[in-house]
């Protein structure tokens, strides 16, 4: 299987446990990997032979903008779910960061990985 990698969607968004990340919201990074046959694009060099990954950078951005739930691990798994419809795409893994959880005493970042 081939694999397109697109790295560092950086959205924000409203999905958090907490009252307030749902209203004020907050930053999220997202890493994609997409498994699909990248054969007959390396040969034909025509982008209707791929995934358009201008067009999964938009729909995951608007995903992240307009879901709200609780868990990043539900917004991990709609994202997977929903890159799946691309017909080219047989496998996905979605690493989702809360890039600044609202944690006292903690400065690093939260990453939520989802393979389908």
């Amino acid at each position: 299987m081939d694999w397109i990698h697109i790295n560092a969607i950086r959205c924000y968004g409203y999905t958090g446990a907490l009252p307030e990340e749902q209203i004020l919201g907050q930053w999220f990074e997202i890493n994609l990997s997409l498994g699909l046959d990248l054969h007959i694009a390396g040969n034909t060099d025509n982008l209707t032979d791929t995934l358009d990954y201008r067009t999964v950078i938009a729909q995951v951005t608007d995903l992240v903008h307009q879901s709200k739930y609780a868990l990043v691990e539900k917004l991990a798994s709609v994202i997977a779910s929903n890159l799946l419809q691309f017909p080219l795409v047989q496998q996905v893994k979605v690493c989702l960061t809360k890039v600044s959880p609202p944690i006292p005493n903690f400065s690093g970042n939260i990453v939520v990985e989802i393979i389908r």
